[in-house]
């Protein structure tokens, strides 16, 4: 048997009984808990148009930038079936197309501009 003075130190500071460190009380823990909690309320605030995507807004059947935006989809629909161009192109012109439309069609700067949404 082993009866070196340090192992009855060492064995004794692990018993009950002894302080509690501060990351060990049941405060640190429901800190943390609340830390968490706000992490994803933060994270569900950020990304809840991702999560639940807003609902499109109608638009009036004889909208001008609508009737616009459809004839230049025909051009360029028209283009790419007979091959003159790709589809990378093709959604590059529909892109242009759209903002060309509502530059022309809907009074200049109508407001946000159009893509993605970002968070808020």
């Amino acid at each position: 048997m082993d009866e070196s003075p340090g192992n009855d130190e060492v064995a004794g500071s692990h018993a009950k009984g002894t302080a509690e460190r501060a990351i060990d009380r049941p405060a640190a823990r429901i800190g943390a808990v609340g830390v968490a909690l706000l992490c994803a309320a933060a994270l569900l605030a950020i990304h809840w148009d991702d999560l639940f995507p807003p609902k499109p807004v109608a638009t009036a059947a004889d909208d001008p930038v609508q009737k616009c935006i459809a004839e230049r989809s025909e051009d360029i629909q028209r283009m790419f079936d007979e091959g003159l161009i790709g589809e990378d192109k093709a959604t590059l012109f529909r892109n242009r197309a759209a903002a060309l439309c509502e530059a022309t069609e809907g009074g200049g700067n109508s407001g946000a501009p159009t893509g993605p949404r970002l968070p808020e």
